[in-house]
């Protein structure tokens, strides 16, 4: 069937036959053209008319949907070529030497042969008699006729007076045709994800997976428990839509070709990972994909801006200053709106195929499963998921004045309760996403009076696009070799050293204090990470930022790999931030910001009741809280100081 669409609301449903609409969206009237489809389902035709009626469009144009670029040959495309709307009261050279083009074009197809009558009575004049001498009678007509009857479509620009005719799929909604996985990996969410929307797109089938490569990284049991979290809840999630997580192990570049085979997959699509090991993994992954036939979309959702195009701006070179990124960022206007969060409305006639035997087969695995040991976990204060994530979000946004006070300098790292958003996690493994905290604090800040970049909340998350920026665009970015931003030092190989400090047996009662919190929360705040940081590095130890960096990995739960490294490279004095003079002392610095001793004071073996951390405590605690612990194996650490004890 052929239709005739405007897109404007003028009144012209008295020169067309007097029927209801038949397709849908907004100051849209559809009115028949011509019928008599046999076979299957041919694409419509629709024909834009420009407002008001009585100017004769300036120009038409088809557009052929993908796949259907079929030109007839002969006489029949030379004919066409001379059939358009012109604005001119006579018709172009090629048209008068054509004075019966319409007419042969008709004789060509016995189903054209109501079409000039038909234009006639359905159309003003302008439509179906552009020329005096009527060459092209009714030709918008005919041309619509003979594409639609004759199932011949035409790519763009035929002719340069064709611009308003456009081609169209049917009406009715587009059969599903993919068969979808959606790659989970951070962006463990429903919401903000278009990665995931565009897996459901025309899709009759949608995989949603997670594959676990217990080989990769250096998690520890906190951050694969936070993982696990996750996963379950994002399962939960998607069960309430009809679908399920499908769980996998082994590595990607291994399970792929087996499930592009056994899900009979035409298009994968996940996240951008800007990480070089990501980066790899998803070319490789990618290469397999279209050796398998699968289309492979990729969308970034995890920083606020596309990192290759912020370095695009400055010629392929990582900004090294927060200035300079913002200075960047400024030419880009603000951060792009979230992503919908899916809905059962996108996942309409697509389906999940899942087994009885699912949890079993792809289920989310256990700690035990994955090999670690579940005793070694601490207390739970922080659960993953997306869930989690929305709800201390949401809570964080209703304090309004302290959102718009927050100065992140000015919060306590001591503090027996998080002074800060503790938000850093779920950015981490994307269960928040970061557009989302972003416009949510926009609409917070909106008629108030609030800190600014680089201390507010927004200025938080541009040092975390800062540092992805530069975990992007700067080779060997995690490494002091071969990293053209990092000191060469020579640093001190100390494995006792570098033990005592992870087990927080330095004897330093607000270093090790620190590291007890580490070791058991997986979360300490950014101002004791620094103290622990310096006292490793420059400060005391001596020992290379590369050793705290697994460190932190292993034991973080918001171990992000371009701002634990950037942070790492600050903290050591080797790139970014070069005052090396300036460091935190074990003593002066825990003096400060822990007064009376709260915070190292919490015994290790008992649980505080309005916190719920264990943290070492001074052996001695009628001693000064403060002093270093004696006697003390590693006493004499404090002996090898390499810098200043500034406060």
């Amino acid at each position: 069937m052929v239709r005739l669409i405007h897109p404007y609301s003028f009144p012209i449903r008295d020169r067309f036959p007097t029927e209801q609409p038949q397709c849908g969206g907004e100051n849209r009237d559809t009115h028949q053209l011509s019928q008599g489809q046999s076979g299957g389902a041919a694409p419509s035709l629709h024909c834009l008319l420009p407002w008001p009626p009585q100017d004769p469009p300036t120009c038409w144009q088809v557009w052929a949907p993908p796949g259907h670029a079929e030109v007839p040959a002969g006489e029949v495309s030379r004919d066409l070529v001379g059939l358009g709307s012109q604005p001119s009261p006579r018709p172009p050279s090629h048209i008068r030497h054509q004075p019966d083009a319409v007419a042969r074009l008709a004789s060509l197809h016995p189903a054209l042969a109501g079409a000039r009558q038909q234009a006639q009575t359905h159309f003003p004049p302008w439509f179906y008699n552009q020329t005096p001498d009527g060459s092209i009678s009714a030709a918008p007509a005919y041309f619509m006729s003979y594409i639609y009857q004759t199932r011949h479509f035409f790519p763009p620009k035929i002719h340069p007076h064709l611009s308003f005719l456009r081609l169209h799929p049917p009406w009715t909604p587009p059969a599903m045709q993919h068969s979808s996985i959606h790659w989970f990996r951070k962006g463990l969410r429903l919401h903000d994800n278009p990665a995931l929307l565009a897996a459901a797109t025309d899709c009759r089938c949608l995989h949603p997976l997670f594959i676990l490569d217990p080989s990769s990284g250096r998690a520890g049991t906190n951050a694969w428990r936070f993982l696990l979290d996750a996963l379950r809840d994002l399962d939960g999630s998607l069960r309430e839509m009809g679908s399920r997580l499908f769980v996998v192990q082994g590595c990607p570049e291994e399970v792929f070709p087996h499930l592009f085979h056994a899900w009979g997959t035409t298009r994968l699509t996940f996240e951008v990972d800007t990480e070089p090991s990501a980066r790899r993994r998803d070319a490789t992954v990618a290469e397999l994909a279209e050796q398998h036939g699968v289309e492979v979309i990729q969308k970034v959702s995890h920083t606020l801006y596309d990192t290759e195009r912020v370095l695009a701006l400055n010629d392929g070179k990582a900004p090294l200053t927060y200035k300079g990124l913002q200075s960047l960022l400024a030419s880009l206007g603000p951060p792009e709106k979230p992503a919908p969060a899916l809905t059962l409305e996108h996942l309409q006639g697509c389906h999940t195929p899942c087994q009885v035997s699912h949890d079993t087969e792809y289920g989310v695995p256990t700690l035990e499963e994955l090999g670690q040991d579940p005793t070694e976990v601490g207390p739970h204060l922080y659960p993953g998921g997306e869930t989690a994530a929305l709800t201390r979000l949401n809570a964080l946004m209703d304090r309004t004045a302290w959102v718009c006070g927050f100065k992140k300098p000015e919060t306590e790292p001591t503090s027996l309760s998080p002074s800060t958003t503790v938000l850093s996690p779920y950015l981490k493994f994307g269960c928040l996403s970061v557009r989302t905290f972003w416009w949510w604090l926009d609409e917070v800040y909106q008629g108030q009076e609030h800190s600014q970049p680089p201390v507010s909340l927004h200025g938080q998350l541009l040092w975390r696009e800062f540092f992805y920026t530069a975990g992007a665009g700067i080779p060997n970015f995690d490494k002091m070799v071969g990293n053209p931003i990092c000191l060469q030092i020579d640093w001190d190989d100390n494995p006792q050293h570098l033990r005592a400090w992870r087990e927080g047996q330095t004897g330093y009662p607000f270093i090790d204090a620190i590291m007890t919190q580490l070791r058991t929360e997986g979360w300490i705040h950014h101002l004791a990470r620094h103290a622990v940081a310096c006292f490793l590095t420059r400060g005391d130890l001596w020992v290379s930022w590369e050793e705290g960096l697994k460190v932190f990995e292993e034991l973080l739960l918001d171990a992000d790999w371009s701002l634990n490294v950037g942070n790492w490279l600050w903290l050591s004095g080797s790139a970014f931030f070069h005052r090396y003079f300036h460091v935190y002392s074990p003593v002066a610095f825990g003096k400060k910001t822990d007064r009376d001793g709260a915070y190292i004071r919490i015994s290790p073996l008992s649980t505080s009741t309005n916190r719920g951390r264990h943290h070492g405590l001074c052996r001695n605690r009628q001693a000064a809280w403060w002093a270093p612990t004696t006697p003390s194996p590693s006493w004499s650490m404090g002996q090898q100081a390499r810098g200043i004890w500034g406060a």
